[in-house]
């Protein structure tokens, strides 16, 4: 609903509207150069508009902050974002879900599972697995039982997201570093480099608060660990722990 800041509301903005008015914005805020190239770099089949990730957001917040809107007005207009087969679209769909993220609820899981499986790069997956599916998880701890599936799923962008949804409270000091700790053994010895990107990306965010805890858990995984994992996990410990866990390597 739209608020006109005297209390009263006028007519409700369709979903339609609001598709075609965030469209508007990403078009006028597109660049065909940075579009030819981000679509080679991320190897995609969608129409790129070349509206830089800010300037999406941007372009969101200017309509839907001054939105009430509901939680099933949420899902609809995220759900319209995404049936378009255009990057930014998708990119808006993922804005509009974080920033509602505090609306939605444990059913509308499967649905972010849907968008996770659609995604197939890390420029969506990424921010709806740590910023919209890792909230609602905290909120929500009887989900952990679908991260604990998707740990194990044939897709790895699924696997991916299963680790980088415990990644915020990691790294706030926070968190369940045991669960992350078993799903990252179980994919330490993969080969994909989103998987072993993920792996070193959480343990160097968590080790930025609790360097100790993410040395004790590496040092006897060390020689296992992949370069990519191994380099971002010791950046941030101190020169002893880095000196031991390559002797360990």
């Amino acid at each position: 609903m739209l608020d006109d800041g005297n209390g009263t509301r006028p007519a409700q903005a369709s979903v339609p509207d609001l598709v075609e008015r965030i469209d508007e914005g990403l078009r006028a805020r597109s660049r065909p150069e940075r579009a030819a190239g981000e679509k080679a770099y991320l190897k995609s089949s969608l129409e790129h508009y070349g509206t830089s990730v800010p300037g999406v957001r941007a372009v969101v917040l200017e309509v839907i902050k001054p939105l009430h809107l509901g939680h099933d007005e949420v899902v609809a207009l995220a759900g319209a974002l995404w049936a378009t087969p255009v990057h930014e679209h998708r990119q808006a769909a993922v804005e509009v879900l974080e920033f509602h993220v505090h609306d939605l609820q444990a059913t509308d899981i499967d649905a972010l599972e849907k968008l996770l499986r659609e995604s197939r790069t890390w420029a969506l997956s990424d921010s709806l697995a740590a910023s919209v599916v890792g909230p609602l998880v905290e909120r929500e701890p009887d989900l952990t039982t679908t991260l604990d599936r998707w740990s194990t799923d044939e897709d790895f962008w699924l696997r991916r997201a299963a680790m980088l949804a415990l990644l915020l409270a990691l790294r706030r000091g926070e968190g369940d570093f045991e669960r992350f700790g078993r799903y990252a053994d179980a994919m330490l010895d993969e080969k994909e480099f989103f998987i072993r990107k993920a792996i070193g990306w959480v343990l160097r965010d968590t080790a930025r608060k609790r360097p100790g805890m993410v040395f004790d858990w590496l040092l006897p995984r060390a020689h296992r660990a992949s370069g990519v994992t191994f380099r971002e996990a010791i950046k941030p410990m101190d020169d002893a722990q880095r000196a031991a866990l390559m002797a360990a390597r």
